[in-house]
């Protein structure tokens, strides 16, 4: 794995600053508001944590308008490695702990998802973790089960890659399976539980694929 650069760091920090200061100012803001009471504190303080992540949203997405991540291969020390590192920053101290929990219920967790970059049609929804939202494009009336996990990036050794995930409409993707980076999944297809799509894997409309590697178990259907 590639280590991320000191550089990378700060800048990350300085957008981290950022945000706590924007939530922690419009917190001061409206604690002028709440009335006093008992529940005072617990609703400032609650009301903080999400300003906080109101604000990280707004800053991510506009990290990404001025670097966005680009697939193919990064290279080291350059303008996409910094995207890509910050991003990976992003994710691993401020959204892991939105898109790994149990607690979100999944409608709000789609649109934390759009939040952050996903591309989802309408009816759309994932109980897993789409580990790389600005990379990943759904369309309309998929499902994607509990604790599935859909990601878009390569990393072998100290080769990093970004590599999008297009999956169509009406999918299935049953709990536990595992979708990697470059994947693309046709409309209507099944991806049976605890499969692990490999990357690259192309998956025509209706097929029905499983297993460890996913392989197909069924060609598509002439309703397909």
């Amino acid at each position: 794995m590639r280590a991320i650069k000191p550089g990378q760091i700060i800048v990350f920090l300085c957008l981290l600053a950022l945000i706590l200061l924007l939530g922690a100012g419009s917190a001061a803001l409206l604690s002028g508001v709440l009335p006093p009471g008992e529940f005072r504190a617990i609703a400032l303080v609650a009301a903080t944590l999400l300003l906080v992540y109101l604000y990280a949203f707004m800053v991510y997405r506009c990290f990404l308008l001025l670097l966005p991540l680009r697939e193919g291969v990064v290279a080291e020390n350059s303008r996409d490695e910094l995207a890509a590192n910050v991003n990976i920053l992003f994710y691993l101290l401020l959204f892991n702990s939105l898109i790994r929990t149990h607690f979100i219920p999944v409608p709000l967790q789609r649109l934390i998802y759009l939040a952050l970059g996903a591309r989802l049609g309408v009816n759309t929804y994932s109980a897993g973790a789409l580990l790389d939202p600005p990379l990943t494009r759904i369309g309309s009336n998929t499902i994607i089960g509990h604790d599935a996990v859909i990601f878009a990036h390569v990393i072998e050794g100290a080769r990093l890659e970004l590599k999008a995930v297009v999956i169509g409409n009406t999918v299935t993707i049953g709990a536990k399976a595992v979708v990697m980076a470059g994947v693309c999944i046709g409309d209507h297809a099944i991806i049976s539980a605890g499969s692990v799509v490999t990357k690259d894997t192309q998956i025509a409309a209706g097929e029905v694929w499983g297993g460890v590697p996913a392989r197909r178990l069924k060609a598509a259907s002439a309703q397909a």
